[in-house]
C-alpha cells in the first residue's frame, strides 16, 4: 500500500549538490553534441571547398589549353 501513495505524497527535494552535479552534466553533454556538430559541419565544409577547388583547377587547366578565339580576333585592335 506504501507504493499506492508514492505519487500524492511529495517526495523530499534532492540536495542541492546533486541538483547542481545535473545541471552541470546537462550542460556538458549539451555542448559536447554542439561541438560534435560544429566539428562535422566544418569537415563538409572542407570537404565541399576542396572538391570546388580542385574542379575549378581542372577548369582552368581546361581553358588555357583551349585556343583564344576572342583574342585572336582582338589581337589587331591593340
Amino acid at each position: 500500500m506504501h507504493s499506492n501513495w508514492e505519487h500524492i505524497i511529495p517526495q523530499a527535494p534532492p540536495p542541492p549538490g546533486e541538483i547542481i552535479e545535473a545541471l552541470e552534466a546537462t550542460t556538458t553533454t549539451r555542448e559536447f553534441y554542439q561541438e560534435v556538430e560544429y566539428r562535422e559541419d566544418f569537415d563538409r565544409y572542407c570537404q565541399w571547398y576542396y572538391e570546388t577547388a580542385n574542379r575549378h583547377r581542372q577548369e582552368m587547366q581546361k581553358m588555357l589549353g583551349d585556343f583564344n578565339l576572342l583574342g585572336w580576333f582582338l589581337r589587331g585592335r591593340h
